[in-house]
């Protein structure tokens, strides 16, 4: 293994020099460290990560907590795209990312508390995770460096989708097309995103003068084809049913899409219905799916930046709140019935 001391003789300098050029000081000359880092690299000199940590305090590693309900991993399209430009963002400022162990079933099983500091996690990105679990809870309420993608907690960074600001653009835009029956078909009650979506949605109902059947008003998990499925089913058996439904996410809305095929109907000929998300893929049906896109480039981005400043700069950094809009994609699944 190639060490500074190797780096000294083969440049001529004292070791003190090789390691200022390595740790990019400015206290010595330019051509310097340029030739000090060229031989470096000419040697195959590797920093050793654990000898850093200890004189750092940071192993330069982050944590990130996922644990999806519907076991999709990483082809969660929504969060797989906010996730990689974590990612992206994070390894351009030197970090790198380790999954949290999520496996419940195996004996002894460390806290996400205990993994994380049995890992020497500078900080933890918290996504798509039951933020009411208690050991997220106890991590939360750890001294560890936290942010979290949409979900609050005190004393906390959060990343948050304007689910408030999008369910009412896509509720406006649905009635500007025309429709005044509008079903909505949720994801879990227990969610913060569905609450946020649900109350916005009632609220702009009122706002628009928009009286909505509590039977129009069905529950269904994010990403479950089957469930919308069945949901969208028992809302056409309806002696009135909607001429538009909207559904917790643009993969459910694929299960919602099969439900009124089947009933030999088409859409949006005979029944209109609306995504949130905006995933590339509901870009490449045809018709295309109307639907919220999100910015999950940002969000991502935002998460890793505020977490490495609260890292680096602990005393100085401001726990916060960033909302990132979205905005309608019109797509071709809601039909204009405007007379």
């Amino acid at each position: 293994m190639v060490s500074l001391k190797d780096i000294s003789a083969a440049c001529g300098v004292s070791i003190a020099t090789v390691s200022k050029a390595l740790n990019h000081h400015t206290d010595i000359s330019e051509e310097t460290r340029a030739n000090v880092l060229r031989v470096a690299n000419e040697m195959g000199y590797y920093p050793n990560s654990a000898a850093k940590a200890l004189k750092t305090n940071r192993t330069h590693n982050i944590g990130v907590l996922f644990v999806d309900n519907a076991q999709s991993g990483l082809t969660h399209d929504f969060f797989a795209y906010i996730l990689n430009s974590f990612k992206e963002s994070a390894e351009a400022r030197g970090y790198d990312l380790t999954f949290i162990n999520s496996n419940k079933t195996r004996p002894n099983k460390m806290s996400y508390l205990a993994h994380a500091r049995y890992r020497g996690f500078d900080g933890v990105c918290i996504a798509c995770v039951n933020f009411y679990d208690p050991e997220v809870i106890e991590l939360v309420r750890s001294d560890i460096p936290i942010v979290t993608i949409d979900h609050m907690f005190n004393n906390r960074t959060a990343i948050l989708s304007d689910n408030v600001r999008g369910m009412h653009d896509l509720l406006t835009y649905v009635y500007g097309k025309g429709h005044r029956r509008i079903a909505y078909i949720h994801g879990e009650e227990n969610s913060a995103v569905t609450h946020s979506r649900l109350s916005s949605f009632f609220r702009t109902a009122d706002e628009l003068g928009l009286t909505v059947p509590d039977d129009y008003i069905k529950e269904a998990p994010y990403r479950s084809t089957r469930e919308t499925e069945q949901r969208t089913a028992e809302l056409l058996d309806l002696p009135e049913p909607p001429t538009c439904i909207l559904y917790p996410d643009d993969f459910s809305a694929f299960g919602g899409m099969n439900a009124i095929t089947e009933r030999g109907l088409s859409v949006p000929g005979d029944v209109s219905i609306a995504g949130y998300d905006g995933i590339r893929i509901a870009r490449h049906i045809e018709p295309q799916l109307t639907t919220i896109r999100q910015d999950t480039q940002r969000m991502g981005r935002e998460a890793a930046d505020e977490l490495i400043e609260l890292i680096e700069h602990p005393k100085t950094t401001l726990v916060k709140q960033i909302i990132v809009e979205g905005s309608v994609y019109e797509g071709g699944t809601v039909k204009d019935i405007r007379v």
